[in-house]
């Protein structure tokens, strides 16, 4: 009885945190264009945020590390969004219902996502980040939530680097 309580409570861990697993998105290369459709409908591209570091956060209101998570990128992203930081909440489908999720945002600064199409979605662990760069180069895709050492060690020098230049 003790080993499946264990493997009941290894099975959902797993959930929490593993590896992320996206088809299409590897570190090192551009991010795949993909179209974010906000909570109020208005969709946008990624393509449309080169210039800014992009993270887009997985998460669902039934993940204990998730409850830890947002609310610290929330706070980070209000003191280093104006850097050109965008972080992005990706609710997935088994989470509450948008409707019930606006008043959640409407208290958060960062973006909530209802869905995103393209080579985005699948994550079997929660929360999975996906961080990627002022060029639109994928520099991070992981599962597990940032603490702020990471958050400061990952993302502090990709503000520090400057937008590359626009074509004409």
């Amino acid at each position: 009885m003790r080993f499946w309580t264990f493997a009941g409570a290894l099975a959902a861990a797993s959930l929490c945190t593993g590896v992320a697993n996206a088809a299409g998105i590897k570190v090192g290369q551009p991010a795949p264009e993909a179209t974010l459709s906000l909570i109020d409908g208005k969709p946008i591209k990624l393509s449309e945020l080169r210039g800014q570091v992009v993270v887009l956060n997985y998460w669902a209101t039934w993940c204990a590390p998730c409850k830890v998570e947002l609310p610290m990128l929330d706070k980070y992203y209000r003191i280093q969004g104006k850097h050109g930081l965008r972080i992005f909440a990706v609710a997935t489908e088994d989470s509450l219902p948008i409707k019930t999720l606006k008043p959640l945002f409407g208290a958060l600064a960062i973006t909530p996502v209802r869905r995103i199409r393209g080579p985005y979605g699948d994550y079997t662990a929660l929360p999975t980040n996906i961080v990627i760069d002022r060029a639109g180069i994928v520099r991070y895709s992981k599962a597990g939530a940032f603490d702020l050492a990471d958050l400061n060690r990952i993302l502090v020098p990709l503000l520090k680097e400057p937008a590359p230049a626009t074509a004409d």
